[in-house]
């Protein structure tokens, strides 16, 4: 069962630490880019697809717009909302021509984490004013009714919380 102290301190651990993020570092000289810029194609409509795993991705979290996803901020999302989103996008007319965006699982969300930076780990190039925050996947946690599993980019690593936990949204689509 969920502990909603609990779950209340760890939003409010991650959102302080979150805050005191400056900008983003990156070692190229010790750790080689996983998700380097020719990785990434960007179809100039707000979509970058990765020619590695054949995915396409909204350049910007949802509630973020523009060329460098600037204007807007991105929203917050609890696991069923996430969801949802997806079918707002698509039964609104979807996005950039395309109507069947879902919210990533874990395997897929985790693709995008960069390796060599941190705050946040991801390829500003191609997915810019990222935040540095936690970002939700439609993978729940077996055998835990209430889990889900999340990707923090501040270093990229993937966890599990309470399917309650505020997070922000990238939507993708399997590619043509």
């Amino acid at each position: 069962m969920c502990n909603p102290i609990l779950t209340g301190l760890l939003y409010l651990l991650f959102s302080l630490v979150a805050g005191l993020a400056q900008a983003q570092t990156c070692n190229p000289e010790l750790i080689p880019a996983s998700t380097p810029d020719s990785q990434f194609l960007d179809n100039g409509d707000g979509t970058i697809t990765d020619t590695k795993t054949g995915l396409m991705w909204k350049q910007c979290s949802e509630g973020q717009s523009g060329n460098d996803c600037s204007s807007g901020s991105a929203e917050i999302f609890e696991w069923q909302l996430a969801l949802q989103q997806a079918q707002v996008v698509n039964n609104s007319g979807g996005f950039a021509g395309f109507t069947d965006w879902r919210v990533p699982n874990i395997k897929e969300l985790s693709s995008l984490v960069e390796r060599q930076c941190a705050d946040p780990a991801i390829n500003l190039m191609r997915f810019p004013n990222t935040p540095t925050a936690m970002y939700i996947s439609a993978s729940a946690v077996t055998g835990k009714m209430y889990g889900a599993w999340f990707v923090y980019f501040r270093e990229g690593g993937a966890t599990r919380l309470d399917k309650g936990f505020d997070s922000r949204l990238r939507l993708v689509r399997s590619a043509p």
